[in-house]
């Protein structure tokens, strides 16, 4: 659905004098476009939101930087999902997102400000319109709210939320919200025959098949650790804790002792007593 910028002004209004008429802001040159910016952003934060020399402003910054829009969407022009036309359209809705937050007291240029907006918008269009391998509704649905939360808190630290804190603010375990994370990775999947480099056209050219289409050594790590899930639930909960805290966070056998208040002997036999039951319940699944 088209994204409309431009709204004609009511004859009855006054004319805009104090802001540059510009007879195509489409057709305004990117360097000029970002001097531009800086008087319309100047202007817009002085205006009365809902007004037409408001409107004016907003809709004159959003056409003259269509340029970064088309500029983030040609790094997606490959992904085979939906028409370059509709990618256009999804970043523009991140360019007047980026409008709409920008603040020129941040002293940094409109331009790398809105870069991550418009392809945060065209990223999270394939995320929700696509999943390449099946994946539990319910994590599907986590995702969603992951990427909604991340965005959120991503605005108030002015960095990337960690683990702990997207745990906290959703009233989730990290486990929970780490199981979201890597199942937003099956969203989508690139194709083997795609041609690496340039050469697209040649019936000689390299394609990822070619490089990559290999036996992965880490892909026993993986089945192992699948089939470990469910044994590593049958622990206590105070088994698991060892568990994570000498192979998880990589602590000494001391270490762990001084946080449970035992001895360093007795986490030993802890560990050693556990590892041959996780290795005894692993051969008896295989």
């Amino acid at each position: 659905m088209p994204i409309s910028t431009t709204a004609p002004a009511p004859a009855t209004e006054a004319p805009l004098a104090a802001l540059p008429q510009i007879r195509d802001p489409r057709k305004v040159a990117p360097k000029d476009a970002r001097a531009l910016s800086t008087v319309f952003f100047e202007r817009l934060r002085m205006l009365e939101e809902g007004t037409h020399e408001y409107q004016y402003a907003r809709n004159t910054l959003i056409e003259t930087n269509l340029t970064l829009v088309q500029f983030a969407a040609r790094r997606f022009r490959n992904r085979g999902s939906g028409e370059m036309e509709e990618i256009v359209q999804v970043g523009t809705v991140g360019l007047i997102k980026a409008i709409d937050r920008f603040d020129l007291s941040r002293e940094v240029e409109f331009t790398s400000f809105a870069i991550p907006y418009i392809v945060g918008e065209i990223k999270r269009f394939f995320r929700d319109s696509t999943w390449a391998v099946h994946v539990p509704r319910r994590l599907q649905e986590l995702r969603v709210t992951l990427a909604k939360t991340k965005e959120e808190l991503a605005g108030r630290l002015d960095r990337d939320a960690t683990v702990p804190e997207l745990a906290r603010h959703l009233r989730l375990s990290e486990d929970e919200i780490i199981e979201g994370l890597v199942a937003s990775n099956g969203y989508t999947a690139g194709s083997l025959d795609v041609p690496v480099g340039g050469g697209r056209h040649s019936a000689s050219a390299v394609t990822y098949g070619d490089t990559e289409g290999d036996v992965d050594p880490a892909i026993e790590k993986v089945e192992n650790l699948q089939a470990l899930a469910p044994l590593l639930e049958g622990l206590t909960a105070r088994d698991r804790d060892i568990v994570a805290m000498r192979f998880g966070q990589e602590l000494t056998q001391s270490e762990i002792g001084r946080q449970l208040g035992i001895s360093q002997m007795h986490v030993s036999r802890l560990l050693a007593h556990l590892l041959d039951r996780l290795r005894t319940g692993m051969l008896t699944q295989n």
